[in-house]
């Protein structure tokens, strides 16, 4: 069966169980926990534009300039179980050493990036497109909860182009 052909529940995966997003190759990779993502389809006739996944990061995270400098990221979503990791993973710079090694997850090279064994369900993207916030674009509320402390999220736009469940 087609990815394209499958439901994804976008909302609670995002929400609920957060992510990995993870950019570069096995020697040289950051990854990120996420909150925030979306998912949908873009540039193309009816029924055939590019399956995308969009994530949002900021630009004073390590894994930013490693999202800006490659052409792939990968999305990957765990079992409960490994919620523990992920909160080490957002909560840790890669700046700072190897935060991989302070938890349970084994990195795995994939042909274009990298995903951990450990992921039940993971998103192989092809960057197509990033943009910058502006502070003054987004709502009032946002702008005074979230970015009054620090800068606007990137958006980075990647066409689907495997899905890996295990």
């Amino acid at each position: 069966m087609d990815f394209k052909d499958k439901s994804y529940d976008v909302f609670r995966m995002f929400n609920d169980r957060w992510a990995l997003v993870t950019a570069g190759t096995i020697d040289n990779y950051n990854t990120m926990t996420i909150a925030w993502g979306s998912m949908g389809t873009i540039w193309g006739p009816p029924h055939k534009g590019k399956p995308i996944l969009t994530v949002y990061v900021s630009p004073a995270r390590y894994t930013h300039s490693f999202l800006e400098n490659n052409d792939y990221f990968t999305v990957s979503f765990f079992p409960e179980e490994y919620r523990r990791d992920l909160s080490v993973l957002g909560s840790r710079s890669g700046r700072d050493g190897d935060k991989v090694a302070l938890t349970r997850l084994t990195p795995a090279a994939v042909e274009h990036g990298v995903d951990f064994e450990q992921a039940e369900l993971s998103f192989v993207c092809r960057k197509l497109y990033s943009h910058q916030f502006e502070k003054e674009q987004v709502p009032q509320e946002v702008a005074d909860w979230i970015y009054n402390r620090m800068p606007p999220h990137a958006m980075f736009i990647g066409e689907i182009v495997e899905v890996i469940e295990r």
